[in-house]
């Protein structure tokens, strides 16, 4: 029994030493998102998914996790894109998902974001483009954006890159907090508001299609409003970075029409601090065999995400990559 005893306890020890050794072997890879209701929350899942590989994992030759050894990867959701920018900056998350004229405005600190620049804000890659939807209840219509005036109009939560934009378009148009009773909801929240009647119109930019939308119009049905040529115009030039996009019909069952709006690219960003090897490995492991099985597979926008569209767009926003993911790209021929 006292031989036994002895030999249970040292295997405990060791045991215990494993776990111990294990446990300073992982490494927690926070990814920031959006509301349950968009695109990026799915989309987030699918990355973090992609490029985990947790200890004791079965080895990816043998079916099991392909991404980076020791990496647990995590998504969050948030507000969406502001409040990843704001998180990645401030080292609260790892990572975060973004659109195209949030982070520009953020690293540059122009737009909402002047006097108060993240300059340590990195690029890991380009995603996917995004769009617009300015939601109406089913049947109504709005002449031009001018007549939101007097209107509760959806304008996405504090803290989202569909606010900060949304808002700058509107002042274009004459529209603002003074003259429309507005609403600061996610997603889910706003379809909801136009089901029960208490809004008239909301917007939000996200991949389609967006599943609180589907939701809508499975249920109450809804119209997408179809923005003129001078409209899109106007919107572009307060905001740049939101380009001439396509909703096309039948995306949502409902809308038989194609929706003349504006789009948006999303990507993946991280702070300059993070170790570059890790990054790199992360990088590499978005772009695998595995990963692809997982975007194809998953949310209709992960089709969107692919290793030859990486970088476009990039340049224009003045980000920087971040060294671990240009490394990668440098190694695959995509930078000379």
């Amino acid at each position: 029994m006292g031989i036994f005893t002895k030999i249970s306890g040292a295997a405990l020890a060791c045991a215990m030493l494993a776990s111990a050794a294990t446990a300073q072997d992982m490494t927690f890879f926070r990814i920031g998102t959006g509301g349950a209701g968009g695109t990026f929350f799915p989309i987030g899942g699918t990355l973090a998914n992609a490029i985990s590989n947790p200890p004791g994992s079965r080895p990816c030759d043998q079916g099991g996790s392909c991404g980076v050894p020791g990496l647990v990867a995590m998504a969050q959701s948030t507000n969406a894109s502001a409040h990843n920018v704001n998180a990645v900056q401030a080292g609260q998350m790892e990572a975060g998902l973004t659109g195209a004229a949030t982070l520009t405005f953020a690293y540059h600190g122009t737009g909402k974001f002047e006097g108060n620049a993240k300059p340590d804000l990195r690029v890991i890659a380009k995603l996917y483009n995004e769009d617009l939807h300015l939601v109406l209840p089913k049947d109504a219509v709005l002449e031009n954006i001018e007549a939101l005036k007097g209107k509760r109009v959806g304008i996405a939560q504090a803290g989202s890159g569909t606010q900060i934009a949304v808002e700058a378009m509107l002042n274009e148009f004459g529209v603002n907090r003074d003259n429309i009773d507005e609403a600061e909801l996610n997603m889910a929240q706003s379809s909801e508001r136009i089901a029960d009647g208490q809004l008239d119109a909301y917007f939000y930019a996200a991949g389609t299609p967006i599943s609180a939308v589907i939701q809508l119009d499975n249920t109450k049905g809804l119209e997408l409003y179809n923005w003129s040529e001078e409209e899109v115009a106007a919107a572009n030039k307060a905001v740049p970075y939101y380009v001439p996009s396509t909703i096309p019909a039948g995306t949502y069952p409902g809308v038989t029409y194609d929706v003349n709006t504006l789009g948006v690219s999303s990507l993946m960003v991280t702070n300059a601090n993070m170790d570059e090897e890790l990054i790199y490995q992360i990088t590499k492991a978005m772009w695998s065999d595995s990963a692809r099985k997982l975007l194809d597979g998953g949310h209709p926008k992960g089709k969107e995400i692919r290793l030859e569209t990486a970088l476009d767009g990039i340049e224009g926003t003045g980000v920087p990559l971040h060294p671990g993911a240009e490394r990668f790209y440098r190694e695959v021929g995509l930078l000379k």
